[in-house]
């Protein structure tokens, strides 16, 4: 990729702990605890519930140790954009990255934002009107903190993921310990239990999860990449699988399945109330919103590296700005405050929600080939030195593939409006590329 005129460059300045923090920062948002009733509901006993996210971790796992190869012998800045253009070419990687920076990045930074805003505004008593300035606030305050050196954002992720680790523990520890149900064996007494309702229990386990390959996008900024960024994703991965298994445990003990399901998104506010008081349920929301904003700062610190990523390689209109470097802090400044300006506009004009679950399929088409690429580089590039082989090998890839598409299938079964809406984003970037690049 061409270098700027000044020879600034990205700093590999990030270790293992920054890297972690990163991996587990930005998969652990609030999804875990408002989607336990609407998991339990389609699982519909807390065995078969405890059994979908087991098995949507294992999906993550899998997922994660494939792209983990493919990382450590790419391991540049852009994650996902650099190795499907290393595997299939510029203009299959464009159209990755494209989906990711024009729609998906923004739309997942603006959700977040809205949620941090509501919840927020809910702790303050601030009226809901506040709510899309509140939230374009905290998106521009945590992009100006990215402007700073990637060390203050690692150290930011570092931060907020010990301290939305606390409420969690707490859980995990009061339920088990002193939660007076069963954990496992409770059913649920309305609705029907059916493989295709457990299907979609294992399906919001994998939305919960979703985020792991973000740190793939700072491989230039990693020391030691081939050894740090395969082990920030098996280590991370398997730490939130770990938490999220012994935190549904920890609420199915404290409360009963019917409870939780009867309370919906309020399950996991009521336990806290119901264990420590209406301090309890302070804490609890307090500990949410540090871990929305943790999970904003390593969304931001990640998605705007891709854009920065194809601007060096000139696929973008304005690559000249969008790859300018801070000549002392080493941060993609005008990326980062792009990135801030989509997300602003869909926080103001659109239902970001609706366009983060519009583009999961994209993204997942993406993973899909992605891990398919994997089988590819073993066959045609064995000459490549590996410094990690992923484990299992062919079963672990294959698992990830069987996953993918197993996401793909339930998005086109359950939302083919917005599979087509999916597709019409990725169609929109292929003049853009022909104009671009080719010219």
């Amino acid at each position: 990729m061409p270098e700027n005129k000044n020879h600034v460059q990205l700093q590999r300045s990030l270790g293992l702990y920054s890297a972690l923090s990163l991996v587990i920062g930005t998969i652990i948002g609030s999804g875990i605890f408002f989607k336990q009733s609407s998991i339990l509901a389609n699982a519909h006993t807390t065995t078969m519930a405890i059994a979908a996210w087991v098995i949507g971790g294992i999906i993550t796992l899998t997922s994660g140790l494939t792209i983990a190869e493919i990382g450590s012998l790419f391991p540049h800045t852009g994650g996902l954009y650099v190795y499907i253009e290393k595997i299939y070419g510029k203009f299959w990687g464009f159209l990755a990255g494209w989906v990711q920076i024009i729609v998906y990045g923004p739309a997942l930074i603006a959700s977040l934002g809205a949620y941090l805003a509501i919840l927020i505004g809910a702790f303050f008593h601030f009226p809901r009107t506040w709510t899309p300035a509140i939230a374009i606030i905290s998106i521009l305050l945590i992009s100006l903190f990215n402007l700073l050196s990637n060390r203050f954002g690692a150290a930011l992720q570092i931060f907020t993921t010990l301290c939305k680790m606390v409420p969690i523990f707490l859980i995990i520890i009061c339920g088990i310990l002193f939660g007076d149900e069963h954990a496992l064996g409770q059913v649920v007494s309305s609705g029907q239990a059916s493989i295709g309702n457990f299907g979609v229990a294992v399906l919001a386990t994998l939305f919960a999860y979703d985020g792991w390959i973000l740190i793939a996008n700072l491989g230039g900024e990693i020391k030691n990449p081939q050894k740090i960024l395969p082990l920030a994703i098996i280590l991370g991965t398997s730490f939130v699988l770990i938490v999220y298994v012994l935190l549904t445990v920890g609420i199915f003990k404290a409360m009963p399945a019917n409870q939780i399901t009867k309370l919906g998104e309020n399950a996991a506010p009521y336990f806290a109330i119901k264990m420590f008081g209406s301090i309890g349920g302070k804490i609890l929301n307090l500990g949410i919103i540090i871990s929305i904003i943790g999970t904003i700062n390593g969304k931001i610190m990640t998605f705007p590296r891709i854009m920065f990523a194809m601007a060096r390689a000139n696929e973008l209109p304005f690559s000249k700005q969008l790859a300018w470097l801070h000549p002392r802090m080493f941060s993609p400044v005008v990326s980062v405050l792009t990135m801030f300006s989509f997300a602003s506009i869909l926080i103001l004009f659109f239902n970001p929600d609706r366009l983060s679950e519009i583009c999961i399929f994209s993204i997942y088409c993406f993973y899909l080939i992605a891990f398919f690429g994997l089988f590819k580089l073993r066959k045609q590039r064995k000459d490549l030195v590996r410094p990690f082989k992923v484990p299992l090998y062919p079963l672990t890839p294959i698992i990830a593939i069987l996953g993918a598409i197993f996401v793909m299938l339930s998005e086109i079964f359950s939302d083919l409006n917005g599979v087509l809406v999916s597709f019409v984003f990725i169609l929109i970037g292929v003049p853009v590329y022909y104009w671009k690049v080719k010219k």
